[in-house]
């Protein structure tokens, strides 16, 4: 490529979070500008935001079915390559299928829909069109996860006997939702949310995160959803027992009721021969825990990590590399392969990845089987995608 990808965003105003965390990510590498926006669907604040971040006039958009309509008809070297969409759940499926159908590649926020069906349509509509569709579970975009996933891959710790991994967040610990919190309100409401609350906001994140380092995928289920702030529309709270392809067992446990918490992401995996622990809290530490020998502490950024590790680590040792990085790695790894795709060359895949229509159908088939185990009397029910 001899120039940046341009982006369009739908969503991501000024009155949003994850929206600026995306432009960040998106421009670390300098691979992708920013080329256009609807940034909300408050006309206003879509074209305030768009101003604010200084979007030609003819760019700003005030509905996605506007921007990826004009933006079709613009010639090749004018019209943003890619769409990235980071609106509520609900709002994921027509601007994701829109887009595809009009010939642009897709970054979506997870969960990727707001049911199975949807996630299900797009992956076909995904092949019919033969875009490439990237899915921001970020957690894997960490070096030190994709050094674990190497461990693991490469059978340092033995057969895989137990995962567990844990989730916990406080911020829904009282009813913000109704204190003016607009990133409560929607989270909380199944009409914009979907089926779960705490499964589809930070429960998709653990799953995702133990299939991706383990290799292996989830098979069976047993779980348990709670609703602990009084009032609250969907479930704040969960556990979940899991069983995996390879015979493991596991442990998810997720909560946005854990009072105290910030955003504590915690993973565990324990083979014949030993163990590694990862927390997001210390993102660039891995621990190695043996069975007959001292624990080993590993960093981010040494000459002794995978080479996966090191494709993904951008400062030397000792320099600390966080959220931001990690999300950054997911977006210049689909810069790499869109740019690729459009240069009609190619890039080492066991080196750039990045989550796909796969991880996000996984994930809605994850909710839904949580929720089902959930609400029956049964004991384990199987995790299907059918």
């Amino acid at each position: 490529m001899n120039r940046k990808l341009r982006m369009g965003m739908i969503g991501g105003g000024k009155d949003a979070f994850i929206g600026a965390i995306h432009r960040l990510a998106a421009n670390m590498d300098g691979l992708v500008e920013l080329a256009c926006g609807a940034l909300s669907i408050n006309k206003d604040i879509a074209i305030e935001s768009g101003h604010a971040l200084f979007l030609p006039e003819d760019r700003i958009y005030t509905t996605f079915q506007e921007m990826i309509e004009k933006e079709s008809q613009l010639p090749e070297d004018k019209r943003m390559d890619f769409v990235t969409i980071v609106t509520p759940n609900f709002a994921h499926y027509a601007p994701a299928v829109m887009a595809l159908q009009k010939g642009f590649h897709v970054v979506i926020e997870k969960p990727i829909t707001v049911s199975l069906e949807e996630a299900k349509n797009l992956q076909q509509i995904l092949q019919e069109t033969g875009k490439i569709l990237c899915l921001t579970h970020t957690y894997t975009g960490y070096p030190m996860v994709k050094h674990a996933k190497e461990i693991v891959k490469q059978g340092a710790l033995g057969k895989i006997r137990k995962v567990v991994v844990e989730y916990k967040q406080g911020w829904l610990s009282k009813m913000t939702e109704r204190e003016g919190n607009a990133q409560a309100a929607w989270r909380t409401d199944p009409k914009k949310s979907g089926k779960s609350g705490v499964m589809g906001d930070i429960g998709t994140h653990a799953f995702n995160l133990a299939e991706y380092i383990t290799g292996m995928q989830v098979t069976k289920i047993c779980a348990v959803l709670n609703t602990m702030v009084e009032g609250r529309a969907l479930d704040d709270d969960g556990s979940v027992l899991l069983q995996f392809d390879g015979g493991a067992a596991g442990v998810l446990l997720a909560s946005q009721v854990a009072a105290g918490e910030e955003n504590n992401l915690v993973i565990r995996v324990y083979g014949e021969n030993g163990g590694l622990e990862w927390h997001q809290h210390e993102p660039n530490t891995l621990l190695l825990k043996w069975l007959d020998k001292p624990t080993e502490v590993l960093r981010a950024g040494q000459p002794y990590l995978s080479s996966i590790a090191k494709h993904n680590s951008r400062t030397p040792g000792g320099h600390p590399e966080g959220y931001l990085e990690a999300f950054a790695n997911i977006y210049r790894n689909f810069a790499l392969t869109l740019g690729a795709q459009i240069d009609n060359t190619s890039v080492d895949n066991s080196l750039v990845e990045f989550p796909s229509i796969t991880e996000g159908i996984r994930g809605m088939a994850f909710i839904d089987s949580v929720v089902k185990s959930s609400q029956s009397d049964e004991k384990w029910i199987d995790y299907s995608i059918d």
